[in-house]
C-alpha cells in the first residue's frame, strides 16, 4: 500500500483518539455536530447558511470525501445534492451502494466557500480535525476521494489526479483510492469511463479486504 506524505493527523489507530492539539479528538456524533454548527475557526463561517456535516450510515464500510458544499448543499445542510449528487448516487448504484446503506459522505470543509471557489488550504486545515474524527467514528474499510482537491488534501500531495488514480493509497491505516468529482464529470462526460474503472477498482479493493 502506497502512503504519500501523510499528515500525522491521519495516522489513525483503532479505538484511540486522534492526536490533534486538543481539538475534537474524543467527541461523539452529537457533540461534534454541535461543535461544527457553532465553529468559527476559519472565515467560511461568515457566509454560511447551514453547515454540512455529512450524510449516510455512521457505521459504513465506504467513506466518500468531496471538497466543499455548493449553494444547494449550503441551503439544505446535506452534501452532494443537485445534479452532482444525482450523478454520485448513480455512481454508487453502479457498484451496488447507496447513501442510505453502507456509505458515508462528507467534504474536506463543512461550510460553503464564496462563489463555490476551491477551499483554501487553511480552511481545510481548520476542518481537518472534524473530518478525521468522522473517519474514526465511522471506522470505514475503504475511503474514496472525489476529485483533486479532496485527494491532495487528504493525501497531503500536490500530484495530479491522473497520477493518483488507479493506485491504492492510505489515510492512516485505511486504504484510499482516488476518482473524479461528480461535478467534474458533468463538465467532462468523456471521463465517465475512467470513473467507472476507478469504481471497479474500488470494489475489487473492498472485496480483497
Amino acid at each position: 500500500m502506497e502512503e504519500m506524505g501523510l499528515h500525522p493527523l491521519w495516522r489513525l489507530k483503532p479505538g484511540k483518539a486522534i492526536e490533534s492539539r486538543g481539538e475534537p479528538v474524543a467527541m461523539g456524533w452529537e457533540e461534534m455536530k454541535s461543535a461544527i454548527e457553532s465553529c468559527t475557526a476559519c472565515p467560511l463561517h461568515k457566509g454560511r447558511n447551514r453547515t454540512v456535516v455529512g450524510v449516510g450510515s455512521e457505521q459504513a464500510d465506504w467513506f466518500f470525501i468531496g471538497e466543499a458544499p455548493g449553494a444547494e448543499e449550503d441551503l439544505r445542510g446535506e452534501p452532494f445534492v443537485g445534479q452532482a449528487g444525482m450523478l454520485l448516487d448513480n455512481m454508487l448504484a453502479s457498484i451496488g451502494l447507496s447513501r442510505e446503506n453502507n456509505v458515508y459522505i462528507a467534504n474536506t470543509v463543512k461550510c460553503r466557500p464564496p462563489a463555490n471557489r476551491n477551499p483554501e488550504p487553511s480552511e481545510m486545515a481548520a476542518c481537518r480535525p472534524f473530518l478525521a474524527r468522522q473517519i474514526e467514528l465511522v471506522g470505514p474499510k475503504l475511503i474514496v476521494l472525489l476529485g483533486r482537491i479532496a485527494a491532495q488534501s487528504v493525501l497531503d500531495s500536490d500530484a495530479s489526479i491522473s497520477s493518483l488514480r488507479g493506485k491504492m493509497h492510505a489515510c492512516g491505516n485505511i486504504p484510499a483510492i482516488v476518482t473524479y468529482h461528480p461535478a467534474y464529470l458533468l463538465r467532462n462526460p468523456v471521463d465517465k469511463s475512467k470513473a467507472w474503472e476507478d469504481l471497479c477498482f474500488a470494489r475489487k479493493v473492498m472485496n480483497d479486504l
